[in-house]
Formats: C-alpha cells, sequence, structure tokens
C-alpha cells in the first residue's frame, strides 16, 4: 500500500470510530430501551397465553389484561407498525357508532372496520310468544348479531402476517346527510375508504376506493372480503322459516342459483354479479356494478334450539385494477323480500323471493301474485282477497275441470252395465277387468279421461303451494282466527308436543281435511271400485295424513285449499245436477256403440293383448294344478 492511499484509509477509519462516539445512546437510553424491550417480551408473552386459554378462562386473566392495558404508547406503536405495516396509523383509536336513517330503515355503524352494527327496518316488526304464549311486538332488526362479519383481508407487504383486516383497523368516519365516508390512512399518505349513501328506500350504494396504496399492497394478492351473517330467528315459525332461508346468488352471464334450502351446502362460482344472505321475508344482499372476481359461498344449519336458524359464510374477491387510485362501487339492499322492490334493482334480484323454479316460478311471477295484488288493491281484507282469488282460480279452470267431471259422469252411467258383467263372471276378476276395457272401448269411454284435467291443473296447484308462503303480503296478515297468514293458525294449544304434529291445533286444516272427505265422497259415489275395493278407503286416508304435514304450514294456504274445496263442492254438484244432461250423455254412448267396428288404438291393443296373455297364463296354471291333484 503506498503512502497517499495509507494516509486516506487512517482519515476514513477515524471518522467511523468518532461518528459511533457521537451516535451512541446514553446510559439513560440504554436503560430505556431496556424497558422497552422487556415490555415488549411481556405484552407478546400475555397475548400468547391468552390465546391458548379456553373461551371461559379468559375471563379470570383481568389482571393480565390490565397489564396490557397498561402498556406504553410506544410500545403500542411498535406493536401496530409489525402488525398492520404502513397502516399502522389506524391500528389504534376509539370505537364510535355513526347513525344514517331515512323514512324506511336505520343503519348503525361501528368505525372500527367501518362495517354495519344493525339495521333497523322502521315499517317491520318481529312477533314473539311469551311463555303464556301471547304475541309480543319487537323492532325488527336485521345484521345486529354481535359474531357476524364483514372484513377485508388488505394485502400489506410490510405487515408481520402479510395482510391487514378492516376489522381490526379504526376509521375515521365523515357524515354528510345521509352518507359517510369511512378512512383509514396510512403513514405514506395514502387510505382504504368505504363509502355507504343511503337512498331513499332500503337500497344504499357502497364503493370501496384505493388512494395511493400501490406501494403499500402486495403485487397480485387479491383484496378478499369475508361476509359471515348469522339467520336470525324473526318468524313465529323458525322451523318452518328455515325451509325459505340459504344464499342466494348469481353469477354474471347465468341464471340465479342458490345454496341447499335443507342442508348444508358450499358452491363456487367465478364473475359473481350479486349474492344474499336471505331469510324467508327479509335479505341482506350486495350487488356488483361490474363483477366480483370469484367467489365461495356456504350455508351452515345451526343445531336445533340455537339461537339462530343458519350462518351463511360468504368469501369474495374484489377486482382491483389500480391500487393508486380504484374504486370499486356496488349496491347494498337490506330489506324485505318484496318483489316489486326488488325487481327494481334489475340483474333478477327479483329472484330471492322463493316462488318455485321453472313453469311453477313463472306462474306465480307474471300470473299468481299481479292477480293477487290486483285483488288485494281493492279488498283490503287479505282472506277475503285469497277468497277471489281462489274463485277467479276456479272460474279460469272450470273448462278443465267439466271436462274431467263430464267423463266422470260417462263413466257413471256405465255403472249398471259393469254390475253385470260381476254378476256373470263372479270373482274372476281378471275376466272382468278384460270385459270393463271391452265395454269402455265399445261406448267411446277413456277410464282416464277425468284425470288429464287434473293433471293439466297441477302446475297451478304447485305453484299456489309455493306462493302463499313466500310472498310477504301474508306475513302478519290476520283473517278471522288466524294472526299471521305466513304461520300456522292456532286454534287450541296442546299439552304436550306431539311427534310430527306439534303443540297446537290447526282449525283451517282440520276444515280442509273434513271438506276433502265430503268433496272425495260426493265425487266417488257414482265411480265403480269393485276392482279394487281398497281404493275406496285409502282415498279418505290421503287427508288424514294431510293433517299432520299442514298442521305447522302457512295458514294463507290452508285457507285457499278450504276455500277450493268449497268451490269444488259446489261446482260438482252444479254441473253434474244442472249443467250436464245425463239423458243426452245416454244418446251419445248408444251412438258410439252403432258405429261401424273401431279399429283399436295402439295403446289399447298392447293393454288387451297384455291382459289376454295374463289371463291365459293364469288358466294353464290352474289346468297344471288340476292335473297334480
Amino acid at each position: 500500500m503506498d503512502k497517499n492511499r495509507f494516509i486516506g484509509f487512517t482519515l476514513l477509519l477515524g471518522i467511523f470510530f468518532i461518528w459511533l462516539k457521537m451516535n451512541a445512546p446514553t446510559e439513560a437510553e440504554i436503560v430505556e430501551q431496556k424497558r422497552l424491550a422487556d415490555s415488549t417480551e411481556l405484552v407478546q408473552h400475555i397475548q400468547d397465553s391468552l390465546a391458548n386459554l379456553p373461551a371461559d378462562a379468559i375471563a379470570g386473566t383481568v389482571a393480565q389484561e390490565q397489564k396490557l392495558e397498561e402498556v406504553p404508547d410506544s410500545v403500542r406503536q411498535i406493536q401496530n407498525s409489525a402488525k398492520f405495516g404502513s397502516f399502522s396509523p389506524s391500528g389504534s383509536g376509539t370505537d364510535t357508532d355513526v347513525v344514517i336513517e331515512n323514512d324506511k330503515m336505520k343503519i348503525t355503524f361501528s368505525s372500527k372496520g367501518a362495517k354495519i352494527k344493525e339495521v333497523v327496518l322502521k315499517e317491520y316488526s318481529k312477533i314473539i310468544e311469551d311463555s303464556n304464549h301471547v304475541d309480543v311486538k319487537l323492532p325488527l332488526v336485521l345484521l345486529e348479531d354481535t359474531k357476524n362479519k364483514f372484513n377485508y383481508s388488505i394485502p400489506v407487504s410490510n405487515s408481520s402476517a402479510g395482510i391487514v383486516n378492516s376489522e381490526d383497523l379504526y376509521f375515521t368516519p365523515k357524515v354528510n346527510g345521509k352518507t359517510v365516508v369511512f378512512t383509514a390512512k396510512t403513514n405514506t399518505g395514502g387510505s382504504f375508504e368505504q363509502v355507504y349513501a343511503l337512498g331513499d328506500d332500503y337500497g344504499m350504494d357502497y364503493d370501496i376506493r384505493l388512494n395511493n396504496l400501490n406501494n403499500v399492497m402486495s403485487q397480485g394478492a387479491p383484496l378478499r372480503l369475508e361476509w359471515i351473517n348469522f339467520l336470525d330467528k324473526i318468524e313465529k315459525n323458525p322451523t318452518y322459516e328455515a325451509m325459505y332461508s340459504t344464499v342466494v346468488f348469481k353469477e354474471s352471464g347465468e341464471g340465479t342459483d342458490n345454496c341447499s334450502y335443507t342442508g348444508d351446502d358450499v358452491e363456487k362460482v367465478e364473475k359473481l354479479k350479486w349474492v344474499t344472505s336471505s331469510n324467508q321475508f327479509f335479505n341482506s344482499s350486495l350487488v356488483a356494478d361490474e363483477s366480483f372476481s370469484a367467489a365461495e359461498m356456504e350455508i351452515k344449519t345451526l343445531e336445533k334450539g340455537a339461537k339462530d336458524l343458519k350462518e351463511s359464510v360468504i368469501k369474495i374477491d374484489v377486482p382491483i385494477s389500480n391500487p393508486a387510485s380504484s374504486t370499486f362501487g356496488m349496491k347494498m339492499y337490506i330489506g324485505p323480500n318484496e318483489f316489486d322492490t326488488l325487481k327494481a334493482y334489475e340483474a333478477d334480484l327479483d329472484d330471492v323471493v322463493p316462488y318455485g323454479w321453472s313453469i311453477f316460478g313463472t306462474i306465480n311471477r307474471w300470473v299468481v301474485r299481479p292477480i293477487y295484488r290486483f285483488i288485494h288493491g281493492f279488498i283490503g281484507n287479505v282472506g277475503i282477497a285469497i277468497l277471489l282469488l281462489t274463485l277467479l282460480v276456479k272460474l279460469i279452470v272450470y273448462p278443465l275441470t267439466y271436462k274431467m267431471l263430464y267423463s266422470q259422469s260417462k263413466m257413471a252411467a256405465l255403472k249398471p252395465r259393469l254390475a253385470k258383467l260381476k254378476e256373470k263372471h263372479g270373482d274372476d276378476t281378471q275376466t272382468i277387468q278384460m270385459e270393463t276395457m271391452k265395454l269402455y272401448r265399445e261406448f267411446g269411454v277413456n277410464p282416464l279421461g277425468g284425470c288429464f284435467p287434473m293433471l293439466i291443473q297441477m302446475p297451478i296447484w304447485y305453484a299456489l303451494f309455493r306462493f302463499f308462503p313466500a310472498s310477504i303480503d301474508f306475513r302478519q296478515a290476520s283473517f278471522l282466527w288466524a294472526t299471521d297468514l305466513s304461520s300456522y293458525d292456532v286454534a287450541w294449544r296442546l299439552p304436550m308436543d306431539i311427534p310430527f304434529y306439534g303443540d297446537h291445533v290447526s282449525l283451517f286444516t282440520i276444515l280442509w281435511a273434513l271438506t276433502t272427505v265430503i268433496y272425495t265422497y260426493y265425487n266417488s259415489k257414482h265411480m265403480d271400485m269393485s276392482a279394487n275395493p281398497a281404493m275406496k278407503y285409502m282415498q279418505y286416508m290421503m287427508p288424514v295424513m294431510f293433517l299432520f304435514f299442514f298442521n305447522s304450514y302457512a295458514a294463507g294456504l290452508t285457507v285457499y285449499m278450504l276455500f277450493s274445496n268449497v268451490f269444488n263442492i259446489l261446482q260438482t254438484v252444479v254441473t253434474k245436477n244442472f249443467i250436464i244432461d245425463n239423458e243426452k250423455i245416454e244418446r251419445e254412448l248408444s251412438a258410439y256403440k252403432a258405429k261401424p267396428k273401431k279399429k283399436k288404438s295402439g295403446f289399447s291393443a298392447k293393454l288387451q293383448e297384455a291382459m289376454e296373455k295374463q289371463k291365459k297364463l293364469q288358466e294353464e296354471a290352474e289346468k297344471n294344478k288340476k292335473k297334480k291333484k
């Protein structure tokens, strides 16, 4: 090493030692650093201990929690910096409630997490029964469960876990009328904002905004929302309510779908348009202006006796184009499953109302519902509106009913001739069946003619079966002794809970069963059931069995079925006795018999052939039996 290099190196080394001496901590600073290190170690030790304790033991660690609270602000700053990274300024603060409202609803937010704490629907109420079975009216509150979760996992590169949960951040609220902006700031001048703008009904614009987070968020990592909602028991009949509560969703460009109504289920989609946690009559929905990247929806059925009905778990990936400046627009709907209100939101959100699938849902949405709403617009009483709806439905399907009754009258006209066949052939059942088919063919009577009109009416009947439990119009609407047509009516309370029946007696169900027996008796007394005598008694078993099913069903449906039976009886009596001409039927039968011999239809020929083969086999079996003897 030459002289100049040696002098330069010596000077550089001297400067370095002088810098170390000048920046060395004083003895007091060394003591303070040791105290902070010890405090941080103590805090971490207490946190680890609490994390390993069972829930019921945490309540007994008051002394340790007090020590946590006494940790100096400097330690909290160190912890926040490690846990929240750039979001450390928002890692501590005070949780305050923020309220915005309109004529329909009142929403309370928590500034910690900037999430909804509860929603009060002003025009609706919750009714529960006390121990004496007396109705008690309470405010109807949604999203109030403390176990609920609405949390964004923000990918923050300099945080200890690699993510920051929005539920742990303290947002600064700014309220302007019915709009509130929640802001969580970073130490780099950026922010994560959640903006709620309440409209005039049950809808609310909801945006998330990312400002100057390009150097904060990890590149390529998703912004994920986890939404957990415990579906509360809102209606008087929670068992019935559970049948109509689940997660409903729509994939962009596809039809509406849902998780199972009856059990646990998980569904995954890409390009999600909207998703909702829905009770029987109320829902909480999140609708993207464009679409979410991907989503996973899960419904969990809770144990019987639990406080809540079900738990919905929704995980959504939110697309973020530019963390430096990006806004993702959404809408929230928190309110009733009212068809017209939901229809205004487009995107098929009205499919949340469980009117049924395929043709049944179509009939309910575009035929039954408009007719009922039209009638109810003139008739304020819901029960009378159901009566008029039933009458109108019966008038619409009367041509089919007439064909069915006319076919039954033709069968009744042949009853004397069928009786002679029995006298002639005695107990030879197969011969009687063959001769009966020949008789029907000879007089041009189709024994199934009365069934086809009934089958055609089945879609309408099933649609109505789904209409009454799904329509919020019947919720808490009273008629006669029924206080809520969306639930069962109670005429008498039982001293015990009978399995498959319940602890009450539904009078509408009993009246329906009685009128069903009357209608069945009158409708079948002219029918020949000698070929299958058991059917004569089995037809009366159906209304008895359904007593157990309909006893806890929606009273609106049993009211409709009762009215329907009454109209069926009236239509049958009037049609058979005053409209159908029995003498004319006799002339038609005779005229048909006098026609040239008709060619058998394919089905009739095959049926006749099968019956003849069966008879031959039976005759051969009897001959073989005699030979053995």
